[in-house]
């Protein structure tokens, strides 16, 4: 016998068979009654507007020292210029001194010492003398006057000490002439060592050995020497 319940909806459930959209209406209603706080925000998370994000600002760069500057090369591939060099000061010339160099000359009959004053280019004293003496020894006099030092006679050293000028002269110097003669050179050679300094004393070597005695007559020579004493002790 067929069940008569089986066609024939349940009193509770009836309205579910009756209509599917009555079912739809149902779930929403019970959505709504048992979760009405989730479906508000579900609804208001759907229209509200998404947040805007800021974009985030750079952050700062540390600021790099400039590049030092490449060295300049030349228009030549492969070739670095260098630097110019800088450019030299030029010396200043040497300014000229002036030294007196004495020959004799023939006023009257007498023979007197004169001075001929020449330029030398050196600066220190010592070389100053070297140059006077030099000169008096290989230098020819002018016309109107004359030298009774030897030809040949060399200047081997002459240096500014202490006590005086020290004057060293070849062997050369003591030959040939009588006194006259004798007392001319000595003079020319006291005269010029003191050309710096007038007032200086003078010692005259030969070789190296002081001088004492001049020429074969044996003339004196009391050392040191200066201007004073050999006018005093000297004649022409």
């Amino acid at each position: 016998m067929q069940d008569q319940h089986s066609d024939s909806p349940s009193p509770r459930f009836g309205w579910l068979r009756r209509s599917p959209f009555s079912l739809a209406a149902a779930v929403t209603a019970i959505a709504l009654a048992g979760g009405s706080g989730t479906a508000w925000w579900v609804m208001n998370s759907a229209k509200a507007p998404a947040p805007v994000v800021s974009p985030t600002a750079p952050s700062p760069q540390a600021i790099a020292p400039p590049a030092p500057a490449a060295p300049q090369t030349s228009s030549e591939p492969g070739i670095a210029q260098s630097p110019t060099a800088p450019t030299a000061t030029p010396a200043a010339p040497t300014a000229e001194q002036t030294v007196q160099v004495y020959w004799l000359k023939d006023e009257g009959g007498q023979l007197k010492l004169v001075a001929a004053p020449i330029a030398v280019t050196a600066e220190q004293p010592e070389a100053r003398l070297r140059s006077a003496l030099e000169a008096l020894l290989n230098d020819a006099p002018a016309s109107d006057a004359a030298s009774t030092i030897p030809q040949g006679t060399q200047l081997r050293s002459v240096e500014i000490r202490p006590d005086g000028v020290h004057v060293d002269l070849s062997a050369d110097f003591k030959v040939g002439g009588g006194s006259t003669s004798m007392s001319g050179r000595l003079g020319q050679i006291v005269y010029t060592a003191t050309t710096i300094d007038p007032g200086a004393k003078v010692w005259i070597s030969i070789d190296g050995e002081p001088l004492e005695v001049l020429g074969g007559e044996g003339l004196i020579v009391d050392q040191p020497m200066t201007r004073q004493s050999f006018d005093e002790n000297f004649v022409l």
